[in-house]
């Protein structure tokens, strides 16, 4: 082998994928970038605790973010707003504890980083050093530009979040599509070039017109994560409640509903009263002698 040979090791490098390429380790920011280069589509999906991460890693989801999201859809908020540090830190770690391959995203709640750069090293420091996260998510465009760049200059790996940005709801009066028009389409793609110029390794693209995304992924370097922004971004984000069925009443349009295990819950605890009101359970073979 020649000097200019790539080994063995480099050849497995170049050709693995993120959909089991990496077995012996946590999936990182250099695969994502390497997914990118390759084409290679992947999907993030949300996780709260241990046991729903575990069957997400095991099914080979290359990455999980720790949402603020579970404000709405386990904490019982209207809006991700009044999610804390401190929940953050415990969802992340119990996430963190229940995998092992994929790569643990962590959102920055609601007032843990709009203050100052210090502020968002300081909660992004805890989330690494509390939780064992891999990353952090933090939502805006140039006006995060200078925590971006803080955060990456120390060390923490960020991921960026621009469109539409849930923790603004009461400013932007609701959850509406961002990016329509020339204007904002110009301030979208400004926001996207300013987190990647900051350092990010990624970016989140929400409710997004889906060319205008198409254009975002085409003109970065680093990886596009569309939720509601159509099929040409680098990945899809998807919170897994409503992917799996679980959200009762109108789901986002942007959702397909893999699983209704909202029905499936709903009829085993039926079952279950039943049995019991019945004298069949527990039955001989669940009773201790």
């Amino acid at each position: 082998m020649n000097a200019s040979s790539p080994s063995p090791a480099q050849n497995q490098a170049a050709t693995a994928t993120l959909y089991g390429g990496v077995t012996n380790r946590r999936v990182t920011v250099r695969d994502l970038a390497t997914a990118k280069q390759r084409g290679e589509k992947w999907s993030m999906l949300t996780a709260y605790d241990a046991l729903t991460a575990g069957v997400f890693d095991e099914a080979g989801t290359p990455v999980l973010l720790v949402g603020d999201s579970a404000g709405n859809c386990h904490l019982g908020y209207e809006t991700t707003v009044p999610v804390t540090m401190d929940q953050m830190v415990m969802m992340s770690a119990a996430v963190v504890r229940g995998t092992k391959r994929a790569m643990i995203v962590a959102d920055l709640p609601f007032g843990s980083y709009q203050e100052s750069p210090a502020q968002a090293m300081h909660n992004a420091a805890r989330l690494m050093k509390e939780a064992g996260v891999g990353a952090v998510k933090l939502e805006g465009g140039e006006r995060s530009a200078r925590s971006i760049e803080l955060l990456v200059e120390a060390g923490v790996p960020v991921m960026a979040h621009i469109g539409l940005t849930p923790q603004s709801v009461h400013a932007l009066g609701g959850y509406p599509v961002q990016g329509r028009g020339d204007e904002a389409a110009h301030r979208l793609l400004r926001d996207a070039k300013a987190v990647q110029q900051a350092g990010a390794f990624a970016v989140v693209l929400e409710a997004v017109p889906a060319e205008l995304a198409a254009q975002v992924t085409e003109q970065l370097a680093i990886p596009t994560v569309g939720i509601g922004a159509g099929a040409d971004t680098d990945a899809q984000v998807l919170v897994w409640t409503d992917f799996a069925g679980m959200t009762a009443g109108r789901v986002p349009k942007f959702v397909k509903q893999y699983a209704d295990l909202r029905s499936v819950l709903g009829r085993a605890a039926r079952e279950f009263a039943e049995d019991v009101r019945g004298g069949s359970f527990p039955a001989p073979e669940h009773t201790f002698h």
